[in-house]
């Protein structure tokens, strides 16, 4: 799975990465029931705080994007996207992504 982090953007850096996995789902690179790597794998790769990694994919659960199970780690639930249109879910990542 590949993240950018842009240092200069303004958003928080958990937000940037929701935003980029929120992106890879949209573009069917992570699809449902693909696992993602553990949030310590993430933070060790992208040389950040394990927490915000953890913020992230709370986020993402929230939002019905992701299904975290203690254990099993979080895997992609497409629930969420099926349920809002194409132009609806364009919309929210143009938001999130501004």
């Amino acid at each position: 799975m590949y993240i950018t982090i842009d240092e200069s953007d303004r958003r928080p850096i958990y937000r940037q990465v929701a935003d980029e996995i929120k992106g890879l789902i949209a573009r069917g690179e992570l699809r449902e029931g693909m696992a993602l790597p553990p949030v310590r794998q993430v933070a060790d790769d992208l040389g950040i705080n394990l927490n915000t990694i953890a913020a992230a994919y709370r986020e993402l659960q929230k939002e019905g994007l992701l299904k975290v199970r203690h254990g099993s780690g979080a895997l992609v639930s497409s629930r969420r996207l099926n349920q809002q249109s194409d132009s609806e879910l364009r919309k929210g990542l143009r938001a999130s992504l501004a």
